[in-house]
């Protein structure tokens, strides 16, 4: 009855005012919308992680990096009963020395896991390679000499940042001879394998080390370079590789039956030499949750720091229907809008009744959308939820238009017009770069389409009454 009399005496411009503030009201579902999506993301990622459990985590690699315990002398001045008093006495160090050459090979065989409507990306990787040792000739520069060195306490160590992963039977030979591997690090922390050199092989001559293991990962893969030269070669089935990271790839090729991508890196790039010092048991492979920017990247090296630049790869998923639905949902006031002017037109100009309550009503189902999409794209996929959602909203807005603008020819023109804006949207999301000035000028060309529809009409409504 209220409704009914206020229909009755709205002007044309109290019309727009009401369209405008149904619109206003129909934000508080559509941001409903935006947290619903980040909910089911949270869910998502929480559902991936379990999937993943005990398989392996994002894996990084280091090594091999040769560790030689060494003795140092330091000197200490302190104040005793007003006088200086200076100390000398011996600490325990490590030195790391990086390989001169590092030539790797990994082929990685992924896997797509899912659990119900969740999947994650999972993979089996083998990796061999080949590594040169050798003492620099000016190592004396260093202020570590060769007799301050427990050579038959060198150790050989290889580092990977979810050892749970790792293969049985890694393979490790030194000059073509075999040597026995251990878990971790003989002193300290660390997270891999390694191996006790003979200290004969180091005092000799520089030698070759050929390794070969396999591990399980999910998700990305990194190696972080250490040698004066890493040659890095990485191929795999994958067809949605992402490189990122500190370096990327100095030759790639992607294609729909894989990539495969090859990394030259020297270490005059990684700022540092080849020979570090560090306390002992200081760890060579620092997690992914330890990894934070040096203040002075070109500072002085240690084994601390090794690690932080590395060449990143992800095995991403084509789709995120997430982050599709979140973007989607930033244009429904475009979809309100658009749907609103066409009632309003009917109402202003056509002489057609629109309340209040049918406005929210079709505002309501527009919303809907976005949540049906969000359903349907977390069990068909994204292309076909889209489809699946706008043919069901845009045939229900348009029956019910049918019935409010007591006509099927009015009704198709809302009808036509949601199916355009449906069509018009999909190309946003598929062409990112250019959205915002194909939005720009869709907005322009309605503003100018009401505009000149209405550049006639009495706003205040006092012509009808004069």
């Amino acid at each position: 009855m209220i409704v009914a009399r206020i229909d009755g005496e709205r002007t044309p411009g109290f019309k727009l005012l009401l369209a405008i503030i149904v619109g206003f009201v129909l934000s508080i579902p559509l941001f409903s919308v935006y947290l619903l999506a980040y909910d089911r993301e949270s869910q998502s990622r929480e559902a991936a992680t379990s999937i993943t459990a005990g398989w392996g985590g994002p894996q990084r690699m280091t090594g091999p990096v040769l560790v030689i315990p060494y003795t140092a002398t330091t000197t200490e001045t302190e104040l005793e009963n007003g006088q200086s008093v200076t100390r000398t006495r011996q600490v325990a160090r490590e030195l790391t020395l990086a390989p001169e050459v590092v030539d790797v090979s990994t082929d990685i065989r992924p896997e797509v896991r899912k659990r119900s409507i969740y999947e994650a990306v999972v993979y089996d990787a083998r990796v061999s390679g080949k590594a040169r040792f050798a003492f620099p000739p000016d190592l004396d520069r260093t202020g570590v000499k060769l007799e301050q060195m427990d050579l038959s306490r060198a150790e050989l160590r290889f580092g990977l940042s979810d050892p749970r992963g790792l293969g049985a039977n890694p393979q490790v030979r030194i000059d073509g001879r075999a040597i026995r591997l251990q878990p971790g690090a003989a002193r300290g922390s660390g997270r891999g394998f390694f191996a006790w050199i003979d200290g004969n092989v180091l005092a000799a001559r520089p030698f070759t080390v050929d390794y070969s293991y396999a591990f399980r990962g999910n998700g990305s893969l990194e190696l972080a370079p250490q040698a004066g030269e890493t040659h890095w070669i990485v191929r795999s089935p994958w067809p949605h590789p992402s490189f990122a990271g500190d370096f990327i790839p100095s030759q790639r090729r992607v294609s729909k039956d894989g990539f495969a991508a090859r990394y030259s890196i020297g270490n005059l790039a990684l700022g540092r030499t080849l020979i570090a010092t560090s306390d002992p048991g200081a760890p060579n492979i620092p997690s992914p949750a330890d990894r934070e920017p040096r203040a002075n990247p070109y500072g002085p090296s240690s084994v601390a720091d090794e690690g932080f630049q590395n060449a990143h790869i992800s095995l991403i998923q084509p789709v995120d229907l997430y982050s599709q639905v979140d973007r989607a949902a930033k244009y429904g006031f475009l979809f309100i809008g658009f749907t609103f002017a066409a009632l309003l037109l009917f109402d202003v100009i056509g002489g057609v009744r629109v309340s209040s309550v049918e406005y929210l009503l079709t505002g309501a189902a527009l919303v809907l959308f976005f949540v049906l999409l969000l359903a349907f794209a977390e069990v068909i996929g994204f292309a076909a939820a889209y489809v699946v959602a706008s043919l069901a909203i845009a045939g229900l807005n348009t029956a019910y238009s049918a019935a409010v603008l007591k006509s099927w020819r009015r009704a198709g023109v809302i009808g036509g017009l949601l199916i355009g804006l449906y069509a018009l949207l999909y190309v946003l999301l598929s062409l990112e770069a250019y959205s915002l000035l194909i939005g720009s000028l869709l907005l322009f060309v309605a503003l100018a389409g009401v505009m000149y529809a209405t550049r006639r009409l009495d706003w205040t409504g006092q012509q009808a009454k004069g």
